[in-house]
């Protein structure tokens, strides 16, 4: 018999977040544990007592892979200095989580349950009201009644939160989606050097090696462009962002080319708005500040892409004297305004919620917003090769599962929205 995937094999950006929240002592913590099966988060009468955000993974079935965080309780007033910094915690959670279940006992919805609907729909985040406690009282107002601490309803929770799951995470989006099909060839240019992880390949180059088996494609990896290898005759060629400028001269003009990153600036973000905000890069000044978010956490290398490289290609490209902020994970900046650009990278270790929320938080903001593959693609002049695979020549006809370039209007000289 096959061995179960475990709970944890599924990418932190693929996952669906869900966010338990509420005042302090409604059982949140308890609800957490009667979800998973398992004691992961600590209990206790005492109000309070979950300090930290508590993660737990867990497969959700019949949907997938989910991750459950627990918070600190939204009216948490047990340490005047720390009380603040937890409640940020939690909404720093909220901000990024794809659904929300607000915990509600006997006493009810009160100011900050109504605060904190309110903050919901704004969001755009779908949610559900549970009313813990049952064997203590009924509440008005909660789409379920459950008894965490006895284990009551947990069942028909699981089933409602998988129906309230809305149908674009139940439907599984493709990072390559309309670039190839079954029995095409696809080339993979991945690099080996110093920053490439020891014994394996990055997550993204994993990911886009799995849709094309699945598909039924068929791939040729390597780290450099040949004869031989064009000689396959490849439906596209994608790559490492990092080469893209001999990639892009050694691939003929005829073959769709594109990057990595970029393939997840259009799978998570927004590929227009991206390629918008690219466009600053010929509008800087001395002094503009630029902030380059990254994903996850690593150990910084004298070649790091994000802390020395992009920013060398921008200075070297612009002529300027700019300055560079960094933020890591799920950090981003509250002072949007003093920043000139925003320069997200691939962000496959974040979720598409959480990645789209920051391009519309800098748009509502009117700061441009753009990601690694096409900052590294304008600064070589590769920008418009790389992507032409994405545009829809005509509209009317020709639909796409995903967010895709309109061609460029060659009349009015303007590229469309």
């Amino acid at each position: 018999m096959p061995c179960m995937v475990q709970e944890n094999s599924a990418p932190r950006g693929s996952r669906f977040l869900i966010a338990i929240i509420g005042r302090t002592n409604v059982g949140k913590s308890t609800l957490l544990n009667s979800l998973v099966g398992e004691k992961v988060s600590i209990t206790s009468e005492r109000p309070g007592t979950t300090t930290d955000t508590v993660v737990k993974h867990y497969e959700l079935t019949p949907f997938g892979p989910v991750t459950f965080y627990d918070t600190a309780g939204l009216d948490d007033d047990t340490d005047d200095r720390l009380s603040a910094k937890r409640i940020a915690a939690t909404m720093k959670v909220l901000y990024r989580a794809d659904m929300a279940l607000l915990v509600i006992d006997d006493s009810g919805i009160g100011a900050e349950e109504r605060d904190i609907l309110r903050l919901l729909k704004n969001l755009n985040i779908p949610y559900l009201i549970i009313g813990n406690k049952c064997e203590e009282g009924r509440p008005r107002g909660a789409d379920i009644y459950v008894s965490a601490r006895q284990r009551n309803g947990i069942y028909d929770l699981k089933s409602l939160i998988v129906s309230r799951i809305p149908k674009d995470f139940k439907k599984e989006k493709k990072i390559t989606a309309g670039l190839f099909g079954k029995g095409d060839i696809v080339t993979l240019v991945t690099p080996i050097d110093s920053s490439a992880p020891k014994g394996r390949m990055i997550l993204p180059q994993m990911q886009v090696l799995r849709e094309i088996l699945d598909v039924g494609a068929f791939s040729i990896v390597t780290q450099g462009i040949s004869e031989n290898i064009l000689s396959k005759s490849p439906k596209v060629v994608i790559t490492d962002s990092q080469v893209i400028e001999k990639v892009a001269k050694d691939v003929p003009e005829d073959i769709p080319l594109t990057t990595f990153s970029i393939l997840y600036a259009r799978a998570k973000g927004n590929l227009n708005t991206f390629v918008k905000g690219v466009h600053t890069i010929d509008k800087l000044r001395d002094g503009d500040k630029i902030m380059i978010a990254e994903a996850c956490s690593h150990n910084f290398q004298d070649d790091d892409i994000g802390r020395v490289k992009i920013p060398k290609m921008l200075t070297e490209f612009t002529g300027k004297k700019l300055i560079f902020d960094f933020c890591t994970g799920h950090d981003f900046p509250d002072n949007l305004q003093e920043y000139r650009l925003i320069i997200q990278c691939g962000a496959c270790m974040l979720g598409a919620k959480e990645v789209m929320r920051r391009v519309t938080e800098c748009e509502r903001r009117c700061i441009p917003i753009t990601n690694y593959g096409l900052v590294i693609s304008k600064v070589k002049g590769v920008l418009e090769r790389v992507i032409e695979p994405f545009r829809v020549k005509d509209p009317a006809s020709e639909a796409s599962p995903e967010p895709q370039l309109t061609k460029p209007d060659k009349k009015k000289g303007k590229e469309g929205a």
